[in-house]
């Protein structure tokens, strides 16, 4: 048939078997008679409107009948049963968005719930923006993740309704339409139901026609969607920074790279209109053409008075239900191109975070409670060495400051002991306990300034008295009737020295057994520093205090010393207690 020729090069693509390996997880899952029993559900109310419709040109057929007859008594009658028919329509078809509205939320849900595990399990978001090979990872499990739900649904409920309704109405035609006879020759040619020959023919053409100039729209929508993604992803960066952009006077170098973004998704645009308009023009010359090729086959029966004006009437819809469904193909083109897009999209990003990365770093579990390091190798991911530590012990409580000049790998340390930096080779052995990083500039999650201060434990893991305490211990206590404020974005709210007290109140509330700190005083002025650092100290005398700073002034709250130097570090590096 027209609409399986050219579906059949979808089915036989990678692609599309990478599609199925996507959408099939919800369908067998812990959800799968809720998934499935939804499914029949709508199928079954599409089955109804495609029976209402079977009793629509039935009723066509009865009322111009009547019309000719001009039995009006007939026509009041049959009056009555449209609105029959229009009510039992309006219930199916509210009944059915519904259901499949529920089908599709559950779904996503269902899908973003899988995939924001995988993405932010461990530190799997950090390494696919570290590694720079996938890009707007947010965007696709937001945008594409609900489109090809949306869909997949559409397509694969439409394909089922359409096959159903396809045969019943190529039923009724082939009943109605007779036999079309002719010679050719001196041979007559006899040729039964030829109506719906007619509208495979004419699909078959169509179907032919969009395949040929429509096949290379996946990819022009994939790099359309690929740059319309970095368009917005820049202009979130101009929000995120508006402040240094706005001191820098940058507005105008970053309307200039905003702008050459936009040439971008112009240019392929221009692309994607070239597709458009070609599929556009094989659909609506295929509809407008259609409806005229109607007319035309049946008129020379109806001038022979072999049928009657009602039988024209229900011809002409069936015949209009036959030739949509079998040019199916056609007019779900750009749709089909859109899910192979989203599919790829979404197939990458789901490789990405569903792949083993291998770990040259070995980790083991230190014994003594200590933390060390044994032949530490830091590189890029080019194999480029940045850093080597062959040996430190971080022992229970005490207090250590790693100085070293800009670029050697301070902070690249402190993220391969977190387990978050990928290469390299040597041997960290980590003791149980508790373990907190502060790096320079302090993330604040969205919500209250309590969500930000208990970041990342939850609202109910502190009391409001001990929020309160934390935030007066650290001078930030003129915020501690905004707790719970609502509606205030505070990581443009609080400046870089406040954000870097929060930080040491988190530190109080968690009360960490080890506890990183990478420049986290750099915003503060010396008196608050050493209020911090008193308070800290006091606070948390078991504490192990790992630091990373350039300040000479925090010599005198560390105990230890160790110097990193460019690469080879046997003669700079120095220990001393």
């Amino acid at each position: 048939m027209a609409m399986f020729g050219p579906l059949r090069q979808y089915f036989v693509k990678s692609e599309i078997r990478a599609c199925w390996k996507l959408l099939k997880p919800w369908w067998v899952s812990e959800e799968r008679w809720i998934a499935r029993g939804l499914f029949l559900l709508v199928f079954l109310l599409d089955m109804a409107i495609v029976a209402i419709g079977v009793w629509l040109t039935y009723w066509n057929k009865n009322f111009f009948n009547a019309f000719a007859d001009y039995d009006l008594h007939r026509v009041w009658l049959l009056m009555l049963e449209a609105l029959l028919i229009a009510a039992c329509g309006i219930v199916s078809e509210a009944s059915r968005t519904w259901f499949y509205q529920t089908l599709q939320i559950r779904w996503r849900r269902w899908m973003t719930d899988v995939y924001l595990k995988k993405w932010l399990e461990g530190s799997t978001f950090h390494r696919i923006e570290d590694l720079k090979k996938i890009d707007n990872a947010d965007q696709r499990i937001s945008e594409d993740l609900r489109d090809m739900v949306e869909l997949s649904l559409h397509l694969s409920l439409g394909f089922f309704s359409n096959l159903v309704s396809l045969i019943t109405f190529s039923i009724i035609i082939w009943g109605i339409s007779g036999t079309l006879t002719f010679a050719v020759g001196g041979l007559v040619i006899n040729i039964p139901g030829y109506m719906l020959w007619v509208s495979i023919i004419y699909a078959i053409l169509a179907s032919v026609m969009v395949e040929k100039w429509g096949k290379k729209m996946v990819a022009v929508e994939y790099e359309q969607q690929l740059r319309e993604s970095d368009f917005r992803f820049s202009m979130m960066r101009v929000r995120e920074n508006s402040a240094q952009i706005a001191i820098s006077r940058g507005g105008t170098a970053e309307r200039k790279m905003l702008n050459r973004l936009f040439r971008g998704i112009e240019i392929n645009w221009e692309a994607f209109k070239q597709y458009t308009k070609r599929i556009t023009i094989v659909e609506k010359g295929y509809t407008e053409i259609g409806i005229l090729l109607a007319y035309l086959v049946i008129i020379p029966r109806y001038f022979a008075h072999q049928i009657t004006l009602g039988s024209i009437m229900q011809l002409t819809m069936s015949f209009t239900k036959v030739r949509v469904g079998f040019a199916w193909f056609v007019f779900q083109y750009k749709r089909l191109a859109s899910l192979r897009s989203m599919c790829k999209r979404l197939g990458e990003l789901y490789c990405y975070i569903d792949m083993e990365t291998p770990r040259h770093i070995a980790f083991e579990t230190s014994r003594d409670g200590a933390l060390r390091i044994d032949n530490l190798e830091l590189s890029l991911a080019d194999g480029k060495v940045i850093t080597r530590v062959d040996a430190l012990c971080f022992e229970p409580g005490s207090r250590w400051l790693i100085r070293g000049g800009s670029g050697v790998g301070k902070t690249t340390l402190l993220k391969a002991i977190a387990g978050v930096w990928l290469y390299g080779s040597g041997r960290i052995s980590l003791p149980d306990g508790k373990f907190m990083f502060l790096p320079q500039e302090l993330y604040l999650p969205l919500g209250t300034l309590r969500v930000a201060l208990c970041y990342p434990r939850p609202l109910d893991a502190y009391t409001p008295g001990q929020c309160a305490e934390a935030l007066f211990k650290c001078g930030l206590g003129q915020y501690i009737g905004c707790l719970d404020d609502e509606g205030i974005l505070w990581s443009k709210r609080l400046s870089p020295g406040e954000k870097q007290r929060l930080a040491f109140a988190r530190c109080l509330l968690g009360r960490p057994d080890f506890l990183f700190m990478d420049e986290s005083t750099s915003a503060l002025d010396p008196a608050m520093e050493q209020r911090l650092f008193e308070c800290l100290l006091d606070e948390l005398p078991d504490t192990a205090i790992i630091s990373v700073a350039h300040r000479l002034s925090l010599d005198k709250y560390h105990d230890n010393f160790y110097t990193m130097g460019q690469v080879a570090l046997g003669s700079d590096s120095g220990v001393k207690a």
